[in-house]
């Protein structure tokens, strides 16, 4: 019983968890931590950490998960990625492992990676 009892603990506390993946670019280490409940389809809490690889400063965001909508216009669809913004800076992080950074239409950067999770 005493097992059982620290099984069902151990897992609420993992379903507490947030998630995390990494997204490697030439040039930056990209940590998405997601602190939805597994499930929720579409995340309004999402952390971003991005890491360049040879200064090690950081800069961290706050912003959202990204997804098509259907043909209702409203209920989220196919993940796309991640959205964060700072100021006039837009970031996206793509799902197929796209780095791309705006300020307004403006493309400062682009670079592809490599997701582990």
């Amino acid at each position: 019983m005493k097992t059982n009892i620290t099984v069902l603990i151990g897992l609420i506390v993992l379903a507490s968890h947030s998630f995390a993946s990494e997204l490697m670019t030439k040039n930056y280490s990209i940590t998405i931590e997601t602190h939805c409940e597994e499930g929720v389809v579409s995340c309004g809490d999402v952390t971003y950490v991005g890491t360049h690889n040879k200064t090690g400063k950081s800069n961290i965001l706050n912003g959202s998960t990204w997804h098509l909508t259907c043909a209702d216009g409203v209920t989220p669809g196919r993940f796309i990625g991640y959205r964060f913004k700072s100021g006039d800076i837009s970031y996206l992080v793509f799902d197929k492992g796209l780095l791309e950074v705006y300020r307004g239409d403006e493309l400062l950067l682009s670079e592809e990676g490599k997701w582990t999770y």
